[in-house]
């Protein structure tokens, strides 16, 4: 928790309860959409809204504390870290983390540098596979 809080602390925001609560359901997660927070939330804040969500969503957006993940249906979002990919299930919708390896990093820095850097990959994940055989 204190670790979500030195994020806070180096942004220009106030440290609340809500936002505590969105980080931390983003650590526990990984990754997720505002409606996924919004269900998970509710039960530390019965009073809560949708639109304190989403108004606190963009404000640790703008503050570059955590990024959106587009996605074709519903962009979820996760605590910023290092550049990396992400492989996304065409069937369940599960979003992982996959690590740029250093030549990929690069050559992308090399190409395109001071570049926003997102790749997809989509796929069947491991589960969903089992699932099929």
């Amino acid at each position: 928790m204190k670790q979500l809080k030195n994020l806070l602390e180096e942004s220009s925001l106030k440290i609340t309860p809500q936002r505590l609560a969105i980080l931390k359901e983003l650590e526990k997660k990984g990754h997720a959409s505002i409606e996924e927070i919004y269900e998970d939330i509710r039960d530390f804040f019965p009073s809560i809204s949708l639109a304190t969500i989403y108004k606190n969503i963009t404000a640790l957006k703008d503050e570059n504390i955590i990024s959106e993940i587009c996605l074709h249906h519903k962009p979820k979002f996760e605590i910023t870290k290092e550049p990396h990919a992400h492989f996304i299930c065409k069937k369940c919708g599960k979003v992982e983390d996959v690590p740029f390896n250093e030549l990929i990093k690069g050559e992308i820095d090399k190409q395109y540098p001071d570049s926003q850097k997102e790749l997809y990959i989509y796929g069947i994940c491991k589960e969903c596979k089992e699932k099929e055989s």
